[in-house]
């Protein structure tokens, strides 16, 4: 599920989570995600691992990752265009409002970025990972944490575990509601399809260096992917 709150077409950019900012972040509390925030938390954990200095929660919805940083040692400050959502997050970290596809950050002015369950949530992510190599100072640390771009999705059934169904529709990259969970997130706000190659291409093509990447799911089966990047 996504935490990220951009999303639009072509020059105009709206900010879907606000109407569901109060369910959001109900949803993504520790007593209602249980298990699923903990393997979130724990993988991004070892993927950032330990730094200093501030660290970009670039799409930091309601800050519900914050913690998580600043447990690192380092000092979050998030980004997000849903004011409904950064009501929440201004309690657990410094934030400011603004599109994750202009940051208004400084060039090579940060040692540490981290975008955590929010690729699908905005249409056009390789323009994100642009602007975060560029906001990144040579060095500067980049930890990616997203729903799995081979198995969640319109294009993936999981009702018939241990058994997932992937169809034609993983090469489509448009938006779509379709969601196996008609309660969840994808039912409300959509989610943009980033296919597994598309996303790791982006991230090269900004500039940045992959180092490693993890997957994690329930029983073996992996419903979050990510990867840590530097730039050079």
């Amino acid at each position: 599920m996504g935490s990220e709150t951009s999303t639009g077409t072509g020059t105009t950019t709206t900010a879907t989570y606000d109407e569901h900012a109060d369910w959001y972040n109900e949803f993504m509390s520790p007593g209602t995600a249980g298990e699923y925030i903990q393997r979130v938390h724990g993988t991004l954990e070892e993927l950032l691992g330990p730094g200093e200095g501030t660290c970009l929660d670039v799409c930091c919805g309601t800050g519900a990752h914050a913690p998580v940083l600043g447990g690192l040692g380092w000092a979050p400050v998030g980004v997000d265009l849903s004011g409904g959502q950064l009501r929440y997050a201004v309690g657990r970290l410094p934030v400011v409002r603004a599109d994750a596809t202009a940051l208004p950050f400084a060039d090579a002015s940060l040692p540490a970025a981290a975008c955590v369950l929010a690729h699908t949530d905005v249409p056009d992510y390789a323009a994100v990972l642009r602007e975060i190599a560029r906001v990144l100072r040579p060095g500067g640390r980049f930890a990616h944490l997203g729903v799995h771009p081979c198995y969640i999705g319109a294009f993936a059934d999981w009702s018939d575990l241990p058994r997932i169904v992937v169809d034609e529709r993983y090469a489509d990259r448009s938006r779509s509601f379709d969601a196996w969970n008609p309660a969840g997130v994808r039912a409300r706000v959509g989610a943009w399809h980033l296919p597994l190659a598309d996303l790791l291409n982006a991230t090269t093509a900004a500039g940045l260096r992959l180092v490693r990447t993890a997957e994690t799911g329930p029983g073996g089966i992996p419903d979050l992917f990510g990867f840590l990047a530097v730039k050079p």
